[in-house]
């Protein structure tokens, strides 16, 4: 920075002048011999109100009324008109022009004074954002109704009203050498393992890329297995749910610009919980987790269960319904494993057609698409109805577990390759490798199979069943380990790209 205005002038507009949302409002301060000064916002991102009204109308009108005789040419002017002109609640210093560039971009004010090295940063933020609302993608019928939304101030204040804690810690960084996206890592100290808070604080910090838009891109840079179908890392768009995880030990990361926030560590049985089971009663709260567990069964090996049977196993079928499966597979020219891959593949279009569309045409598309075309395609000999039925039963309880979605694809196509090849043992050999695969899966430290694989007594009360809440008094054992238990931390190498290996 410069003492002389115009220099500082002229390299934010060489920086900043090209583009016609950044206002730049010079004026003088002072009565007796006015000092030059200028504010520097961008349009949008700045509450033009504020600015007008506690900031230039200050400067150039309510100093002279108020401080009529005060001396502003004084060596501390700054001081002066920072602690008895400007009345924002938020105002700080900065001397380098690095940090006031960063300001403006972020929404701040900068204050530019002659005569000063130091530039007032005042804090009015504006524009217009999505008012919190029920998220759409994790609707509950009990429960809270508020969202988060995708600015990141407002997502912490609503972490703060469910959880009225002072040792609640928000630590901010900014990743993206083009976007500076700002990042807050959130946990409550005293009760989050602190070797995985500097686990998570040191990924975060090796991430070396331009662009960070939303907590997806966060999450595959510092996730534990790149490679595997099944997510180590939690999100959720619901308040509660991450004040819940972070009430249990474990980490959140909010990301501006983005409603869903991520957590760590991300175990296998979170994916069959949902914060409405805490609300109410325990006896639904453990069957509806029982039937969860059943969707997910029945979403994964139904489709490859009925290819084993249908090619090998046709004795196990009694004869009537044999010969009823067997009239309505006459005139089928495909064998069953190409009939499965052919009504998986029309689903997935299906679904995905539907979430792409506006709302009210994507429901239409998808019921009205299913039933036509699944008609159409029985009636015409492509697909068999049994077919057609196993294929519904799939999609409506893929649906349940959205969590486990990936993985859920790519191990049904697996197991359904092997059970075209092998029957009902290449089921059994598919089902070991991914039991296996999920053994060896971790979390920041944590089996993804925890507290089942390794098996932790204390926790099982809050995992297939659940426990009246009276009786749940301690906190989980699987995720916070104050003696640094469980396995090692792993940096896999893909995140190592162009970073300092720590």
């Amino acid at each position: 920075m410069h003492k002389n205005i115009e220099s500082n002038l002229a390299n934010l507009k060489h920086v900043l002048g090209k583009s016609n949302d950044v206002i730049f409002r010079e004026f003088e301060v002072g009565n007796k011999k006015p000092t030059k000064a200028f504010v520097c916002f961008i349009d949008g991102l700045g509450d033009k109100n504020l600015i007008n009204e506690f900031i230039t109308k200050a400067l150039m009108v309510d100093i002279h009324i108020i401080h009529p005789d005060e001396n502003f040419l004084s060596p501390n002017i700054l001081a002066l008109v920072k602690e008895k002109v400007l009345s924002a609640t938020e105002v700080t210093e900065a001397d380098s022009f690095d940090r006031v560039l960063d300001g403006i971009l972020s929404g701040d004010t900068a204050l530019f004074i002659d005569g000063s090295m130091k530039v007032l940063l005042i804090s009015a933020r504006g524009g217009e954002t999505r008012a919190v609302a029920e998220p759409d993608t994790e609707v509950s019928v009990r429960g809270p109704r508020d969202g988060f939304t995708e600015i990141l101030r407002v997502n912490t204040s609503l972490l703060r009203r469910k959880i009225k804690n002072p040792r609640l810690i928000f630590e901010p960084l900014r990743l993206g050498k083009q976007t500076r996206t700002e990042i807050n890592i959130v946990y409550i100290e005293g009760i989050a393992n602190q070797e995985v808070i500097a686990e998570v604080r040191r990924r975060l910090h090796r991430i070396d890329t331009d662009v960070i838009l939303e907590s997806g891109y966060l999450e595959q840079f510092i996730e534990d297995h790149p490679f595997s179908p099944f997510a180590t890392i939690g999100n959720s768009e619901k308040p509660d749910k991450v004040a819940a995880k972070l009430l249990e030990g474990r980490i959140a990361i909010l990301c501006n610009g983005t409603p869903f926030a991520l957590t760590v560590p991300f175990l296998f049985i979170e994916a069959i919980q949902v914060s409405e089971d805490y609300y109410s009663r325990p006896y639904l709260a453990s069957i509806t987790r029982g039937l969860r567990l059943i969707s997910f069964l029945v979403t994964l090996i139904v489709p490859a269960l009925y290819v084993a049977v249908e090619t090998f196993h046709q004795e196990m079928l009694p004869t009537v319904l044999l010969i009823t499966m067997a009239a309505a597979r006459e005139g089928i020219p495909f064998p069953s494993f190409v009939e499965a891959m052919i009504m998986g593949t029309i689903f997935e279009v299906l679904r995905e057609s539907g979430i792409r569309l506006p709302r009210q045409v994507g429901q239409a598309v998808s019921i009205v698409g299913a039933l036509i075309i699944g008609e159409a395609a029985v009636n015409a000999g492509i697909l068999s109805a049994p077919m057609v039925i196993v294929g519904a039963l799939t999609g409506i309880t893929s649906f349940i577990v959205p969590a486990l979605l990936d993985g859920i694809i790519l191990f049904r196509i697996f197991l359904v390759l092997l059970s075209a090849a092998f029957g009902l043992y290449g089921i059994a050999i598919g089902l070991i490798i991914m039991l296996a695969h999920m053994c060896s899966l971790s979390s920041f430290g944590t089996p993804y199979l925890a507290p089942m694989a390794p098996t932790v007594w204390k926790d099982l009360q809050d995992t297939l069943i659940r426990v009246p809440l009276r009786l749940m008094k301690s906190q989980a054992k699987s995720i916070s380990r104050p003696n640094g238990g469980g396995r090692e931390f792993s940096a896999p190498p893909h995140r190592r790209h162009g970073g300092e290996d720590d």
